[in-house]
C-alpha cells in the first residue's frame, strides 16, 4: 500500500515571528541564536505575574488587507493570513493547481482570544447592544483557515486543527495526508496564535505553567536547571504543501519532503504529560516507521521543549524510546522556543520550518541560554550556538494540553 501512496513536497514558506516577519529573517535570527523575547508592550503588566514575551514586532497588517477587512479581524487570523501571503509568492502556486483540489488546514490553540477580551469588556461595562456584530466570526478559530481560502480560492477541503501547542504540528501531518491519499494537490497549512493578553497570561501564570523571571535570557529555558516555565509567543508560519509529481511539474524550487507523521494522544490527563512518556513516543516511532529510518540516518530533532520542568524530562525519555539510548545520545537536539518562545498554536509551523531549513542547509539552530543543563536532560542540545552536521532526516516534536502528541519528520529531496 504504501509505494502507491503520493509524495508530499514543500514548494513555499512564509512566515511572521518574534524573530522576522518573513521566512529569511526568521531562519537568520534562529540560526544566529536570536532571542525573541522581551517585557510585554501590548498591555500594562504590573497586576501579572508573567512579565515577559515574545511578540511579533512592526507587523503591518495593511501590507495583507485592507482597512476595513483590519478592523473586522482578529490579530491570529491577519498573522496567518499574512505568513499565506508570503507562501503562496514564493511558491507561485495560486494560478498552477486546480482550485477544487486546492485546500486549507490551519492549526491554532486558542483562536481569537482578544477578540473574545475585548468584546466581553464591551458587555460588561456598555450591556450587550454595545457588542461587535463581527464578534464571532473574528472569534472563532476556524476563521483563520477559512480566510485563507477566501483569499487564495482554495475550494477543496478548508478546516482548522486545534490540538492545544500539537495544532500546528497536526495540521501540517493531516494536510499531508491529504495530499498523500489523493484528495488534493496543494495544500496551504501551518499554525497560527496571537494569545499574548491579559486573560491568557493570568491564566497560564495561575498554573504556574508560565516563566516569572523578568530577565529575557533567563526565561525560556529548555533543558536548563534553571528552568521554571515557558514564555508565551505569537506569530503564524505558513507552508505550501504539494503533491511531488505536481511540484516538478511546475518546476518550482523544493524545500523537503514530508515522509513522515505520527498523531497519538496520552489518554492520561488534561495538562501533564503520561510519565512513561508512551504517546510521544509512539508519534516518534510512527513517524520513524513511515519515513523509512534507519541506523545510518544522522538525525535532527526540533524539540518541543518547552522549558518547564517536567515537560523537558519527559520529552527526553521519549526521544531514547523511540530512537533507543544510543542513537539518541548521538542524535543532535534543539529547542528554538529558547528563542521564539512558545507560540502555542503555532510553535509546530515554525519547528517544522526549522526542520526543513536545517536539512537545506545542514544547521542545526542551537538552544540558547543553555547554561546548566540538567542531569535528567542528557542529550545533545546543541547549546547556545548553531553547528554545521550533514543530518539526513529532522523531526519535530509537539506535544499539547489533552495529551495531544505530534511528530513531523522531513527528508532532502
Amino acid at each position: 500500500m504504501k509505494d502507491t501512496l503520493r509524495r508530499v513536497v514543500v514548494t513555499g514558506v512564509g512566515a511572521i515571528t518574534p524573530v522576522g516577519n518573513n521566512a529569511n529573517d526568521t531562519w537568520d535570527a534562529l540560526k544566529m541564536g536570536k532571542n525573541g523575547i522581551a517585557p510585554i508592550t501590548f498591555f500594562n503588566t504590573d497586576n501579572l505575574k508573567a512579565k515577559l514575551a515574545a511578540e511579533v514586532k512592526d507587523f503591518d497588517a495593511s501590507e495583507y488587507l485592507d482597512v476595513n477587512e483590519a478592523l473586522r479581524t482578529d490579530r491570529f487570523t491577519k498573522l496567518a493570513l499574512g505568513a499565506s501571503y508570503q507562501a503562496v509568492a514564493d511558491s507561485n502556486i495560486k494560478d498552477n493547481v486546480d482550485p477544487d483540489r486546492f485546500s486549507v488546514i490551519f492549526g491554532t490553540g486558542i483562536g481569537g482570544i482578544s477578540t473574545f477580551e475585548t468584546e466581553h469588556t464591551k458587555l460588561l461595562e456598555k450591556g450587550p447592544r454595545r457588542v461587535s456584530p463581527l464578534f464571532v466570526p473574528m472569534m472563532i478559530s476556524n476563521m483563520a483557515s477559512g480566510m485563507i481560502a477566501i483569499k487564495f480560492d482554495c475550494r477543496g477541503s478548508a478546516m482548522p486543527i486545534v490540538t492545544a501547542c500539537a495544532s500546528g504540528s497536526n495540521a501540517i501531518g493531516e494536510a499531508a495526508r491529504l495530499i498523500r491519499h489523493g484528495y488534493a494537490d496543494a495544500v496551504i497549512s501551518g499554525g497560527t496564535e496571537a494569545a499574548i493578553c491579559p486573560s491568557s497570561i493570568a491564566g497560564f501564570a495561575n498554573m504556574q505553567a508560565l516563566s516569572t523571571s523578568e530577565d529575557p535570557n533567563a526565561a525560556s529555558l529548555p533543558f536548563d536547571k534553571r528552568r521554571g516555565g515557558f514564555v508565551i509567543g505569537e506569530g503564524s508560519v505558513s507552508l505550501i504543501l504539494e503533491e511531488y509529481e505536481h511540484a516538478l511539474n511546475r518546476g518550482v524550487k523544493i524545500y523537503g519532503e514530508i515522509c513522515g507523521y505520527g498523531s497519538t494522544c496520552d489518554a492520561y490527563h488534561i495538562t501533564a504529560p503520561h510519565p512513561d512518556a508512551r504517546g510521544g513516543a509512539k508519534a516518534m516511532t510512527d513517524a520513524l516507521a513511515e519515513a523509512d529510518y534507519t541506523e545510518k540516518d544522522t538525525i535532527y530533532i526540533n524539540a518541543h521543549g518547552t522549558g518547564t520542568p517536567m515537560n523537558d524530562v519527559l520529552e527526553t525519555l521519549a526521544i531514547k524510546k523511540a530512537l533507543g539510548e544510543k542513537k539518541a545520545k548521538e542524535s543532535f537536539v534543539s529547542s528554538t522556543k529558547s528563542m521564539t518562545g512558545h507560540m502555542l498554536g503555532a510553535a509546530g509551523a515554525i519547528e517544522a520550518f526549522a526542520c526543513l531549513m536545517a536539512l537545506k542547509e545542514n544547521i542545526i539552530p542551537p538552544t540558547i541560554n543553555l547554561l546548566e543543563q540538567d542531569e535528567k536532560c542528557d542529550l545533545n542540545y546543541v547549546p547556545n550556538k548553531a553547528v554545521n552536521a550533514n543530518i539526513t532526516l529532522a523531526l519535530s516534536n509537539s506535544l499539547g494540553f489533552g495529551g495531544h502528541n505530534a511528530c513531523l519528520a522531513f527528508r532532502k529531496v
